[in-house]
């Protein structure tokens, strides 16, 4: 298969080029609905030559989900370096998401769906969740010894708040208009008044 300029690409652009593909199918439908010939064709490439990369929609899946949260955590730690943990960690919300194209937490929520039917859905979304929560827990610990979160905040609860805050992200994003960006902007700032104790 060709890609648009007609050159063939090398498997494992190929592949980034599938995974790009899916988490575009994958963060404007759902898990359910989406099928690998919508991927494929989304990819520009056949379902044979998805197949090639890919066993199962599954995999794809769990390809997009990684590749998702890698945008997202290399995203803040590069705010982190160039500005300090105090001030980088701040810089990721649903509008930041939303920019880089994408919607992590709905990925989540399609995977939660399916987890009650797909045990390596639910085993894999399960480590994901948690892998995410220990990034911000130790993202939160780094702050804190800056001085930039007050020192009687949990950083493992306020992990686990902000993983229930991005789930409402996608919450809003599927019932459309349930919240907007200026509800948004409230929540982090409150969020922010209540980690940083300032007024």
């Amino acid at each position: 298969m060709s890609s648009s300029t007609g050159t063939r690409l090398p498997a494992p652009e190929r592949r980034i080029a599938i995974v790009e593909a899916a988490l575009r199918v994958f963060s404007t439908g759902s898990y359910a609905g989406a099928t690998t010939a919508d991927i494929a064709r989304e990819a520009g490439v056949s379902e044979p030559i998805l197949y090639r990369h890919f066993a199962s929609k599954r995999d794809l899946y769990v390809a997009s989900l990684d590749e998702a949260w890698r945008r997202i955590r290399e995203r803040i730690e590069a705010e982190i370096e160039a500005r300090g943990a105090a001030e980088g960690w701040t810089s990721i919300g649903p509008a930041t998401m939303r920019e880089m194209k994408v919607l992590l937490p709905s990925l989540w929520m399609q995977a939660i769906t399916e987890a009650g039917e797909d045990a390596e859905i639910r085993r894999f979304v399960s480590g994901h969740m948690r892998e995410v929560h220990d990034f911000f827990a130790s993202v939160l610990r780094q702050v804190q010894a800056e001085g930039g979160v007050r020192p009687d905040r949990d950083p493992d609860a306020e992990a686990w708040i902000f993983v229930a805050g991005s789930l409402l992200v996608s919450i809003a994003d599927r019932l459309g208009g349930l919240l907007g960006a200026e509800d948004f902007a409230k929540i982090k700032t409150e969020r922010l008044r209540w980690l940083t104790g300032q007024p």
